[in-house]
């Protein structure tokens, strides 16, 4: 066990001693004291100011998310990444929201980024009841769509990270619509995930309306793999 910090408050040292005590009786003891090591060790360390903030911002938005998705870790969910600038009339808007209504009819939930565009299409088409939003703090964005702007289920995030491991943790499969640079960085890093083992093999589908070309140059990428491995 790590000890604890000598320029700790007597009352507060007392404090942990008695939870560290208390670990071996409860579920998951071992972690949590894992977790909690891992924080008294820091607190021996020359950590400022910011690196708390980012550790508690962290710690903030995974307890969000596992709060959120734990009534419904058994229910199957797809997610849909996309444009979020895509207007309701378009054509990729209509086959997002059709897609969302069909897996929804199919026992799945939906999953999205709870912005406009695709995302607010897939909410749409799955409704709010059926519906995730894992929002992300932007200074410069609007909120999240008005689908699912009220709804329990929409989570806040602070890091893309952190967003990013709830999406690929509660995702049973991932479907990309057109969309700009934070779609492809979605669906780069998903499969960089995927390939390197830190996540489980998942069906990632890419879908166009009919006759687009929009996924068409990805297979550039497949040939620069080849000339790498040359």
């Amino acid at each position: 066990m790590v000890a604890l910090p000598s320029d700790l408050p007597d009352t507060l040292h007392a404090d942990l001693e008695a939870v560290l005590e208390h670990l071996p009786t409860i579920k998951h003891g071992k972690l949590i004291r894992q977790v909690l090591e891992t924080i008294v060790r820091m607190m021996g360390r020359e950590a400022d100011r910011l690196d708390w903030k980012i550790l508690n911002s962290a710690l903030q938005d995974m307890e969000r998310g596992f709060e959120t998705f734990y009534p419904y870790r058994h229910i199957r969910k797809i997610t849909i990444f996309g444009s979020a600038r895509l207007a309701p009339h378009t054509a990729e808007y209509q086959m997002a929201a059709e897609f969302a209504r069909q897996i929804t009819h199919r026992g799945f939930m939906v999953m999205t980024g709870a912005g406009g565009g695709i995302m607010q299409a897939g909410n749409e088409g799955a409704g709010a009841h059926q519906s995730f939003g894992l929002n992300i703090q932007l200074p410069f964005e609007q909120g999240a769509n008005p689908v699912i702007g009220d709804d329990p289920k929409l989570i806040y995030f602070k890091y893309f990270f952190t967003r990013k491991l709830f999406f690929l943790r509660e995702s049973d499969a991932l479907a990309l619509f057109p969309g700009g640079f934070g779609t492809l960085d979605e669906g780069f890093e998903s499969l960089t995930l995927i390939q390197t083992g830190k996540a489980d093999p998942i069906p990632l589908v890419l879908v166009d309306r009919p006759g687009g070309d929009y996924w068409h140059t990805w297979d550039g990428y497949s040939d620069f793999h080849n000339y790498e491995t040359q």
